[in-house]
């Protein structure tokens, strides 16, 4: 090619990448175009009941305003009174985009637009005595809003539905997947899932558009009860979301995906934050772990996701503040319970702190005297110890002088149960971020 051709050709080619670059609104790779701007959205919650799972123990678009779901706490009672969207669509030069809640660069271009990211934050409002919380959850088209439980140990989502009896939905949200114009059924499939304290819920499974929190889910398999419990019927929420592992589904012939698993590729980080508060609303944090709900550092520990649940080992514990056991005490974080369950030695060293302590036969566990002083209860994971207050313990009354206590025996069950007593008293994390599940816990305000 001739000198002057050739300078021409370069010229020309520089232009052109000139003019299909496009430009960083910061300069120093700080604040990039395309990097996702904006705010953390949060989820408040409300109280659950006692539960104890058997066993264990995306069509959406994003969108890019923050988005909060409130939360109405449930009624006291065992696991019967607890209860238990999708793929981002990008279209050619219109993608909406939410903050970066990490304050991440990301590249400019074109990979960058696509950047994404939906996350959202749901209320959870407590019932009675924090028993259960409570979230408002949209499903199908056009949509209709049911109050949910949600249920860190177990994996279905279920909902009250026409199929049931009328009177088993008397005072019920319910969901009537034939008035949804995206409902589907799936056919040949069913659920049944029976919880710790036998009560239990089965019947049709359908995919349907799902929006918890402000994070959508086109395809989430709704399975549609036609039969439960009574105690289901007297609860205040109109379904259970299930946000342990996918693999403790009970869908048959083939498990279906939790909410949480469908919904990690939407978010901008593959991870749930909880956040419940004594006595008032508290937060399900999907995509995002706002720097205000915790103090401190989190500290994570591998979740060996037995029988689907999210479980971990705490390393030891201690009674108010008094000599360490460095008995590992390996549990499941479970939304869907009430109470801290324990093994019997470690409920026994606890209680014989509090003077006139009795197991009653006739309440079915600890009570004492409530005019005591329960003492603090501590357990350490990984670098961080863990404290609930003593007057978490001291749950309800059961008389004018008896108090039912807020740590119980697991029943000689292999591990323990981490319920909402537990997790009032801290800020914890479901994280699949790093390719194994992990759980995380972090002291916070109380």
């Amino acid at each position: 090619m001739p000198p002057l051709a050739k300078t021409l050709a370069v010229l020309l080619s520089v232009l052109v990448a000139v003019s299909a670059s496009p430009v960083d609104t910061k300069v120093g790779g700080t604040v990039q175009q395309g990097a996702p701007q904006g705010k953390d959205l949060s989820v408040k919650q409300v109280p659950n009941t006692v539960k104890q799972p058997a066993g264990a123990v995306q069509q959406g678009t994003t969108q890019g305003k923050d988005s909060s779901v409130k939360q109405v706490a449930s009624p006291v009672g065992t696991k019967g009174s607890t209860v238990q969207q999708g793929a981002p669509q990008v279209k050619d030069f219109s993608v909406k985009q939410v903050a970066n809640p990490n304050g991440r660069v990301v590249k400019s271009g074109a990979v960058a637009l696509a950047q994404a990211y939906a996350n959202g934050s749901a209320t959870a409002m407590p019932l009675v005595a924090d028993s259960e919380y409570m979230v408002p959850m949209k499903i199908g088209t056009p949509p209709v809003t049911l109050n949910v439980n949600i249920d860190t140990g177990s994996a279905d989502l279920w909902v009250f539905s026409d199929e049931l009896p009328k009177v088993d939905q008397t005072g019920h949200n319910v969901y009537w997947p034939s008035r949804s114009t995206t409902a589907k059924q799936l056919s040949g499939s069913t659920f049944s899932i029976k919880y710790g304290d036998g009560s239990s819920a089965s019947g049709s499974v359908y995919k349907d558009v799902v929006e918890m929190g402000g994070v959508k889910f086109a395809k989430q398999a709704v399975e549609a009860a036609s039969v439960i419990a009574y105690e289901f019927t007297k609860s205040k929420y109109d379904g259970v979301v299930g946000l342990a592992l996918g693999s403790a589904n009970t869908v048959k012939p083939r498990p279906q995906k939790t909410f949480f698993e469908n919904i990690k590729g939407s978010l901008s980080s593959p991870v749930l934050g909880i956040d419940l508060k004594k006595g008032k609303p508290g937060n399900y944090d999907f995509g995002t772990l706002p720097r205000s709900r915790y103090t401190g550092d989190i500290a994570y520990v591998p979740s060996h996701s037995k029988r689907g649940a999210w479980n971990f080992t705490a390393s030891a514990w201690s009674v108010g503040g008094g000599k360490s056991h460095d008995m590992p005490l390996t549990g499941i974080v479970d939304t869907g319970t009430t109470l801290l369950l324990l093994p019997p030695a470690v409920v026994r060293a606890y209680y014989e702190q509090i003077p006139g302590w009795e197991n009653s036969y006739y309440e079915r566990g600890v009570i004492f005297p409530c005019s005591a002083t329960p003492p603090d209860f501590s357990f350490k994971v990984g670098s961080n110890t863990i404290t609930i207050p003593g007057s978490y313990v001291n749950y309800t009354a059961v008389s004018s002088t008896k108090c039912f206590g807020g740590i119980q025996s697991n029943d000689g069950l292999s591990f323990s149960i981490f319920g909402n007593i537990a997790l009032k008293a801290a800020y914890v994390v479901l994280d699949m971020s790093t390719g194994a599940p992990r759980v995380g816990w972090a002291s916070k305000k109380l």
